[in-house]
């Protein structure tokens, strides 16, 4: 008995003694967990500009993928316990916890079976892989080897809808199934697609436009491998999707709101409101936080109304503000997008004042194509570190006539300058950054710090028209409302119409747009809570360093401090903040 206690006492000191690997060492964890990544994620790769997995395809809704996923993020959450966080520098210590973040949520969110949902009315291939075939995309199409790497990931695509359709089978038997007003606005979106005549699909945009550099051969040899891709994987795919959610899938969906109709739907979207605000908010919480701004941003629209003397009720004005005929100033296209530099110019001679750090990466602002114009809204799309993409501020322009522009000045802060521009390039090109940090989005961070660019118009010389300062008011607005609809469909039990009508009863937009605004919530569960948790958190953040710093307090120097570090948690972000003020 002596002896084996003695075991037992060096195996305990062996394992209490267990030593660390060195802290130089974790820069080789950060990279291969990055490397390893586009592998797993090559659509991903893409986006960022790496072409090296441009011809995979990954069934990324398949049991066998999804264990691989899982094991890749247990790997490197095991990896991170074999350093000392304490030896580590403080760049690396900000790396040490960003990844722990990133592998514990993804393994929390890993127990849920969202895949057996694998496409929606916003979101899915079904949607992503038009975009990159048309040739406006990230998918490169310049030479020969990437006219290759398109039709491999062509010649998957069937498989991936085959197990679509059993997913989402899986998905009825089991109640994983989206709402049926969800539903039946993808038949459509998939119906566009199927075309009689494979030179007027969307996916023979990369033939109409290929490279005159290429030999007559190989323009022969594209063409025909194109149009039977198109004719044989594309087409008939799509529409064997269409007749399963027409059929099957629709007929099966029923009448309900929120995520909370599904198994564990409760904690899945306490869980997702985790995910997508990075912090520790639990769904009352956030609903308590929203009525409030709700109200507070309502005293300041009735101060504007009144400034211009407007003698009805809020919700009288929100409507002459959409109709009233000085708010509509165009006739052309093109007059949209002159308006949108007309305001970056203004701005110009204020910018220095609020940032010294700025991107190289250029910038273009671009009207959204027509072939996807009626579904799109305002948006930025990320250049490339080596400027080979610029990064672009789209706006569609359906009918310029009835085009508004009492909210672009806030939409050029948020989408453009400097809002995703700076944040986005910024960290791209920071190459203090280990690479996975480089490309890593946290909406609660990203969009946060846009939406808080939204307060700076006054200082970037904008915001001189009072109709101006109340489209601030309303993006504002209508990010706080989703604090409150958001959580009241996913997990307070309230109905698609309530949502539909306490959005109208707060903010000057039409039905149909807000209509799709909270199917857009109901797709996404949680997606929308992180702007406006974001914004606050760095707004209270620039009052904290302007009461603790005093005479010390720049604007530019916050500014840098905010945007340095590329994307961060919440928690993160807060940490480094603070201890920058403490330095200071």
């Amino acid at each position: 008995m002596r002896k084996f206690g003695i075991i037992i006492f060096i195996s305990i000191l062996f394992i209490g003694c267990k030593k660390h690997k060195p802290a130089s060492e974790i820069k080789t964890l950060f990279e291969n967990y990055y490397e390893e990544s586009l592998g797993l994620f090559p659509f991903s790769a893409t986006v960022s500009g790496d072409n090296r997995y441009n011809d995979q395809f990954p069934i990324d809704i398949s049991d066998a993928y999804r264990d691989k996923v899982r094991a890749f993020y247990q790997k490197y959450a095991d990896g991170l316990k074999e350093y000392d966080r304490s030896t580590l520098d403080a760049n690396d210590q900000m790396s040490y916890d960003i990844l722990k973040w990133d592998c514990d949520i993804a393994l929390e969110m890993m127990q849920f079976p969202d895949h057996l949902m694998p496409i929606n009315q916003m979101s899915g291939k079904h949607l992503d892989f038009p975009l990159l075939g048309s040739g406006s995309g990230s998918q490169p199409f310049k030479t020969e080897k990437d006219y290759q790497n398109w039709l491999s990931r062509m010649n998957v695509f069937p498989v991936w809808c085959d197990t679509a359709i059993a997913k989402m089978r899986e998905g009825i038997k089991t109640g994983w199934i989206l709402p049926k007003s969800l539903a039946i606005k993808i038949a459509p979106q998939l119906k566009d697609i199927i075309v009689e005549d494979p030179t007027k699909s969307i996916f023979y945009g990369p033939i109409t436009n290929m490279p005159k550099t290429f030999s007559d051969s190989s323009k022969k040899q594209f063409t025909a491998a194109y149009t039977k891709a198109i004719q044989e994987q594309i087409i008939p795919f799509y529409k064997k999707l269409y007749d399963f959610m027409e059929k099957e899938y629709i007929p099966q969906a029923k009448e309900v709101t929120g995520i909370s109709h599904v198994p564990d739907g409760k904690k899945y979207y306490a869980l997702m409101a985790k995910y997508y605000t990075t912090t520790t908010m639990t769904p009352d919480e956030i609903f308590a936080l929203g009525e409030k701004e709700v109200a507070r941003i309502r005293k300041e629209m009735e101060a504007i109304k009144t400034q211009v003397g407007f003698a009805g009720d809020l919700k009288a004005f929100f409507k002459y503000v959409n109709d009233a005929p000085q708010l509509h100033p165009y006739k052309k296209d093109e007059e949209v997008i002159q308006g949108f530099h007309k305001i970056y110019e203004r701005m110009q001679p204020f910018l220095k004042e609020q940032y010294d750090l700025v991107p190289k990466s250029t910038f273009e602002i671009r009207q959204t194509e027509s072939f996807r114009e009626k579904s799109a809204s305002a948006e930025y799309y990320q250049g490339t570190p080596d400027g080979s993409r610029p990064g672009i501020f789209y706006c569609p322009v359906l009918d310029p006539r009835d085009y508004n522009v009492f909210q672009d000045e806030a939409l050029f802060l948020h989408e453009a300058i400097p809002g995703h521009h700076y944040q986005i390039s910024l960290q791209q090109e920071n190459t203090a950054l280990p690479k996975f940090r480089r490309y890593l989005w946290y909406g609660a961070y990203g969009e946060g710090y846009a939406l808080y660019t939204e307060s700076l118009g006054k200082e970037l010389g904008l915001y001189t028209d009072p109709y101006q300062y109340f489209g601030k008011l309303g993006m504002e607005m209508h990010r706080a409302i989703r604090l409150v609809v958001d959580v009241g469909m996913h997990y307070k039990g309230w109905t698609r119409e309530q949502a539909i009508q306490y959005s109208l009863d707060n903010e000057a937009d039409s039905e149909a747009n807000i209509t799709a605004e909270i199917e857009r919530y109901m797709a996404w569960p949680g997606q929308a809570l992180g702007y406006k948790i974001g914004q606050l958190k760095i707004l209270e953040l620039k009052e904290k360093a302007k009461t603790t710093m005093g005479d010390k307090y720049e604007v530019k120097e916050f500014h840098n401090e905010l945007l340095k570090y590329g994307c961060l948690p919440i928690a993160v972000l807060e940490a480094k903040m603070d201890e920058w003020m403490e330095k200071k």
